[in-house]
């Protein structure tokens, strides 16, 4: 049997608060429960159930948003309290959306290039993340550039990708006491997991690099973040010239 077929067989469903429910495929960080949260966001955004007002992935699974009254009006159930049969209706809609998925071959499509510089004034922790693991700063953005590496959820702050894939060679616990601001396109690493932030906010992640490429961009109303759950990255050292010139670009494009 297929991984995410066993995932998606052994998925749980519970309440979540009085107007929400929870889709649980497991408790790992997992391409293949990324692949079933995805396709039940495809199922939920092409087959919307009465009721339904938003649903969310996370790394292990969906939170889906629904109204309640909307369900329990909708619900051929046996009579009960409406908070109680809203809920279950929206779990059996949803429970029948996961008998309905059929997944295919996936095929690893073109990764999404992510320049970086590293280092100095755009990467302060670079060293010190090179002096935990007793490396150069150099073999470091070297494992780096080298990942495999999937965006499995947008969280945190708008446009913010939690990024799988990083090589254990380099994972760094986060720093003690976090920055109360780090500059937009700071790229990071915090255990496991790599990531780079979109908007100037406290953090705790080990800075090594910097993105001139605006990740968040509200501007662009239909996709107002640069990354998807389940696009795939390659980071690409940069100097700090090409950093200039590529940040130049990306500020008179956000003026248009």
């Amino acid at each position: 049997m297929e991984k995410a077929t066993a995932y998606l067989q052994a998925a749980q469903i519970r309440p979540v608060g009085e107007g929400a429910l929870m889709v649980s495929f497991g408790n790992t960080i997992d391409p293949e429960i990324l692949r079933c949260a995805r396709a039940l966001v495809t199922e939920l955004e092409q087959h919307p159930f009465p009721g339904l007002l938003e649903f969310e992935a996370s790394y292990t699974g969906v939170t889906v948003f629904y109204d309640p009254l909307v369900l329990a009006r909708e619900s051929t159930l046996p009579e009960d309290h409406w908070l109680s049969k809203g809920y279950r209706e929206a779990a059996a809609r949803v429970k029948k959306l996961l008998e309905g998925i059929r997944f295919t071959k996936e095929k690893k499509g073109d990764r999404i290039r992510i320049p970086v510089c590293y280092g100095g004034e755009y990467g302060p922790d670079l060293e010190e993340v090179a002096e935990y693991h007793h490396m150069t700063p150099e073999e470091v953005v070297k494992i780096h550039t080298g990942g495999d590496y999937l965006v499995y959820m947008i969280g945190f702050a708008p446009g913010f990708p939690y990024v799988g894939g990083l090589p254990p060679e380099i994972a760094t616990p986060r720093k003690k006491t976090p920055r109360l601001a780090i500059p937009a396109g700071s790229v990071g690493i915090a255990g496991s997991q790599t990531g780079a932030y979109p908007l100037e906010t406290p953090g705790g992640w080990q800075l090594i690099g910097r993105t001139p490429l605006a990740l968040f961009r509200p501007w662009d109303l239909e996709h107002p973040s640069l990354l998807q759950a389940g696009d795939r990255l390659e980071f690409v050292s940069i100097t700090p010239e090409e950093y200039k010139e590529l940040a130049a670009k990306e500020k008179e494009g956000g003026r248009k």
